[in-house]
């Protein structure tokens, strides 16, 4: 097997639905721009309100992606 080399970055993506469409949305939309996406891990989860209701999900995602030589 050969070896290989990743890069981790941390993103936050954004949903008015659900903590899962604001994962989602943070990896599909890095997608467009990173090649050989590998593993995403959630990190943290929070909401924004406002006047006490919930207007906003958040998600904080991990996502590795291979160097490609």
């Amino acid at each position: 097997m050969k070896e290989s080399t990743y890069k981790i970055i941390e993103l936050v993506g954004t949903s008015k639905k659900s903590w899962e469409d604001a994962a989602k949305n943070a990896v599909e939309t890095a997608g467009k721009s990173l090649k050989e996406l590998r593993i995403a891990e959630i990190s943290e989860l929070d909401m924004k309100i406002e006047n006490n209701k919930v207007v906003a999900y958040r998600a904080r995602v991990k996502v590795s992606f291979k160097y490609l030589e």
